[in-house]
């Protein structure tokens, strides 16, 4: 079968990385799968044209029910869609988008949630399709690049040092755009690096809203202790991960952070904002630390610093939440089924 799916494809993105994944899962089902990015089409006419190419496209997909999904609207064979969280969590609100996406939904032959707790918001928010809408984790795997240099990675970020190996380097993994909100944490993080240098926050992420990055960088560039890295690819990405001291989220809406995810398997510990997305993964003190303020986020980091046990079990816990319940075989055994329904007249 010949698929479309569409979704957001910015460059290093947590969407880009998962649109590519469930490609990769369909593909080794045995059907081609078209990968495009819903940024490239203005209308759901223009999508049709394209389906309807020789030879045509025979079924279709789409992350992010309003951005992608809308423009499935009108072509003439079946598809699915793949909440992408911020459509659930956010675009809802607005009255236009949430209608479009109930027709989305309708027309839809099956929906997927990451979590329990977005097909609960779905449901409460859009027209009750509930027998269509499946809970799929997010399938992770890490890879660490060979090559990777720690102090190189520092110094390329603005972290001059004389004391490498003793910086605690606290990892915030975002791209950067508003709802990620990496400047929450700047102003306590960098009085906290004035009483103790040795504690340094890097901001990591591809820019993805250039008018909020210039932003990002001048806050940063008025503070001590803050750093804005280049963008890296995944494997050196995940490589730094493993090397810091924690990885930190403190996004205002997450559908599932890939990042957060990403740290479980690397054996990092995670302190994460206590938003909803965040607490479907993270329990606290068990596979991670949550925090509502900047405040309880210093308090949490030194909680890690002191509490060597707590550190261990919320490592130790957080891999194995990861091994079990993100498994990579099982999203590829959901998106092979889920794909064999679009097939069926």
């Amino acid at each position: 079968m010949k698929l479309l799916f569409l979704a957001c494809l910015k460059p290093k993105t947590g969407n880009r990385t998962t649109a590519e994944r469930i490609r990769s899962h369909i593909e080794s089902a045995g059907h081609t799968c078209e990968l495009r990015d819903a940024g490239e089409f203005v209308s759901p006419a223009d999508v049709n044209n394209l389906i309807s190419q020789n030879p045509p496209f025979e079924a279709a997909l789409a992350i992010h029910l309003f951005r992608a999904g809308r423009l499935l609207l009108d072509v003439q064979v079946p598809f699915g869609v793949i909440f992408g969280g911020t459509d659930i969590n956010e675009d809802v609100k607005v009255e236009q988008k949430r209608v479009v996406m109930e027709q989305v939904l309708r027309k839809a032959r099956f929906a997927v949630a990451f979590t329990d707790k977005l097909k609960e918001e779905a449901e409460l928010f859009l027209v009750s399709q509930s027998g269509k809408i499946y809970i799929q984790p997010q399938g992770i795997h890490t890879e660490v690049t060979e090559n990777f240099c720690w102090t190189e990675f520092l110094r390329s970020s603005g972290v001059k040092s004389q004391h490498v190996d003793d910086l605690r380097v606290f990892l915030l993994v975002c791209g950067l755009r508003k709802v990620k909100d990496p400047l929450y944490l700047v102003k306590a993080f960098s009085d906290w690096h004035c009483d103790n240098q040795l504690n340094v926050l890097i901001i990591i992420g591809p820019k993805i809203d250039p008018v909020f990055t210039a932003e990002v960088k001048a806050a940063v560039k008025r503070t001590t202790g803050v750093f804005v890295a280049p963008e890296r690819s995944q494997q050196e990405l995940h490589a730094a991960m493993k090397k810091c001291f924690a990885v930190v989220n403190s996004s205002v809406s997450e559908g599932m952070s890939a990042a957060i995810l990403e740290a479980m398997d690397l054996s990092v510990p995670v302190l994460a904002r206590n938003i909803p997305g965040n607490a479907a993964l993270v329990r606290h003190e068990v596979t991670g630390l949550l925090y509502s303020s900047p405040q309880e986020f210093l308090h949490q980091c030194q909680r890690l610093l002191s509490d060597h046990m707590l550190r261990e079990r919320v490592v130790k816990n957080g891999k194995l939440y990861v091994e079990k319940h993100h498994n990579l075989k099982k999203e590829r055994q959901t998106y092979t089924h889920l794909v064999d329904t679009l097939q069926l007249v």
